[in-house]
């Protein structure tokens, strides 16, 4: 295809990956004006936040396999829709039921949208070296999204209206399609035959499952009946699903595809990055309103450097791959995040932004240097298995990102509960126990990279394979 065409398909597929990483922090921050507004109760506001990220995470192993089986470019196209309309329907809501229901009918888009966006970028790019720097661009703008989602959602709810944080992805959602019409080729069906019906069901019933009791173990109660439940149906399952996968003449899954380690270590080092990312972005959000005064603006407005030394260092992460090779850079970048987290743990009351605005940008330049990972762990696989390397890719960052959610307010409360003094002092110390283990556990992740990722070959020059998308 046109070389030229090919970097706006480029553009094309950054911005509808753009839109569902937006949407998955951007609601955060509006809370407090969407439950004024609808007069919604504890549990309604929960959901409103949760129903988005359950159905996402839940469904992305289906997506990927769909991406498989009907291609990509048709995969993309259908999520892009769904998730366009049900982001209207959920700026335009007027109840408590239908804007919940909308996130949900977001998440199903986003689940079909994110892994073919990420898979058809192999496709597009046959060449390792462009591959590599369209990789970067897009990881870049997945960064920005990260922090302007909290950013975007602050400033609409404070002096707009927070149905605007829904009904920006409309002109966004019809800017892509239309480009994507254009650009993005029309492609064969893909490689993958049968939708391996029980094995969708049984992945999507794990992730639901597993992903509700994430969300729900705190509020409820970690040794309640309904979390132990939703445990044990995720396990079982699990269990099922490998079962079918080993016994499938066509499964959606490869189980060999994990004992590479390649790919099953690029997927743990995606999972402590996400770790990191979300777990801090959420608590140290906290931090900066309820102890330094920071209003909801401010707040999201204190991660955008952050976020664009990210995005800028996503850019570069492609040449120092070249370089260093995936392994080094992935760990570099690790350890990096790690001495930021834990030089944020030092701060309490009293820190202005400049205190925390180095480690800021410290953790941003460690978090971008972890874009090769998703061309690692997709290249790792056969392309007719795109779908469902970029499902696996997301699913691991989706999960680890709410254990960091969920394991650190646990660890948060605890010590909590279990130090003196007033309550300010005693939530710091809970904060700050909580970002030291947040550090050892991302830690964790540089021996996993240099072990796991050590014989990850770099993108090199080399004549471009024959390409998979065609013009019509």
């Amino acid at each position: 295809m046109e070389k030229n065409r090919r970097w706006w398909a480029l553009v094309a597929v950054a911005l509808g990956t753009f839109m569902t990483y937006l949407d998955n922090n951007v609601v955060n921050v509006a809370l407090p004006s969407i439950q004024r507004d609808l007069e919604l109760s504890i549990s309604g506001l929960e959901w409103i936040a949760s129903a988005y990220v359950l159905v996402f995470a839940g469904l992305l192993l289906a997506g990927g396999r769909i991406a498989d089986v009907l291609g990509t470019r048709t995969a993309f196209f259908a999520g892009l829709a769904v998730f366009t309309a049900a982001s209207v329907a959920a700026g335009l809501a007027q109840s408590q039921e239908m804007l919940i229901g909308a996130r949900a009918v977001q998440g199903i888009g986003a689940a079909l949208l994110t892994p073919a966006s990420l898979a058809l970028l192999p496709q597009l790019f046959p060449n390792p070296r462009e591959r590599g720097t369209a990789v970067g661009i897009w990881g870049a703008v997945g960064a920005l999204a990260l922090a302007i989602g909290p950013f975007t959602g602050g400033w609409l709810s404070q002096h707009a209206s927070w149905g605007w944080i829904f009904l920006i992805n409309a002109p966004i959602g019809v800017a892509t399609a239309a480009l994507t019409a254009w650009s993005v080729p029309a492609v064969r069906r893909g490689a993958a035959r049968g939708f391996d019906v029980p094995g969708v069901l049984t992945s999507s019933v794990a992730l639901f499952a597993l992903t509700y009791a994430l969300i729900e173990g705190e509020s409820r109660g970690w040794t309640s009946g309904v979390i132990l439940a939703s445990f044990a149906v995720a396990a079982a399952a699990a269990i099922g699903f490998v079962v079918i996968e080993l016994r499938s003449a066509n499964p959606m899954m490869d189980l060999g595809f994990l004992r590479q380690r390649v790919f099953s270590g690029g997927l743990l080092a995606m999972g402590l990055w996400a770790f990191g990312v979300f777990g801090i972005y959420f608590y140290t959000a906290i931090y900066l309103q309820n102890v330094l005064g920071f209003s909801p603006t401010e707040a999201g407005s204190a991660f955008v450097p952050m976020a664009l030394v990210m995005a800028v260092t996503a850019t570069l992460a492609p040449r120092l791959e070249v370089r260093f090779g995936a392994g080094r850079t992935v760990a570099l970048g690790l350890g990096l995040m790690a001495v930021a987290i834990f030089g944020i743990s030092g701060f309490g009351e009293g820190t202005t932004y400049t205190d925390l605005l180095p480690w800021f940008l410290l953790y941003g330049v460690g978090g971008g240097m972890l874009v090769p990972l998703n061309n690692v762990i997709v290249g790792a696989l056969p392309a007719e298995r795109a779908g469902v390397g970029s499902g696996m890719l997301n699913v691991s960052r989706e999960v680890f990102g709410l254990l960091g959610i969920t394991i650190l307010g646990a660890i948060l409360t605890n010590r909590s509960n279990a130090a003196s003094g007033a309550e300010l002092h005693r939530y710091l110390a809970g904060y700050q126990f909580s970002l030291v283990v947040a550090a050892v556990l991302v830690a964790v992740g540089v021996p996993v990279a240099l072990w796991s990722l050590r014989s990850a070959r770099p993108a090199v020059e080399e004549k471009p394979a024959e390409p998979q998308l065609e013009l019509v």
